[in-house]
């Protein structure tokens, strides 16, 4: 016989949707103020990890076909690439620039290759942790 775990399926689906948002801000945020891609990426992994506890691993991996060790090395690519890609404009490595940007919705927007770096941040610990845990649970 099956579990009834209705209630605990329906909680962490809200509880999820919140985390993530939440991470999504912190990344965004860390410009400006404490946060960044790496707490950003650790928001994100830890509602994986809330996913894989509430639900079983195969179930959330069918509906996430990921592979997160690409993931991380995706992320580790692009932060290297984006302090590399100052070299092309003869400035020091990871040096930063940002400008301001008319964007249709949101008007003038300041617009940081920080992001993007904070980005490749982001996929290296989401890619990590995630991994570390399924490497984890796959032990026994």
């Amino acid at each position: 016989m099956k579990p009834n775990d209705v209630i605990l399926h329906s909680v962490v689906k809200i509880a999820v949707i919140i985390i993530q948002t939440f991470s999504i801000y912190l990344f965004f945020a860390g410009h400006y103020t404490p946060g960044g891609g790496f707490i950003g990426g650790l928001g994100i992994a830890s509602s994986l990890v809330l996913l894989f506890l509430a639900f079983d691993i195969e179930t959330v991996l069918k509906h996430i076909p990921v592979d997160f060790k690409v993931v991380a090395a995706v992320g580790v690519l692009i932060a290297v690439m984006t302090g590399v890609g100052s070299f092309v404009f003869d400035a020091p490595f990871l040096t930063q620039s940002f400008g301001y940007f008319h964007l249709p919705i949101f008007g003038d927007t300041a617009l940081a290759t920080a992001v993007i770096f904070d980005l490749g941040v982001a996929l290296a610990v989401i890619g990590t942790a995630v991994t570390i845990i399924l490497s984890i649970s796959e032990d026994g």
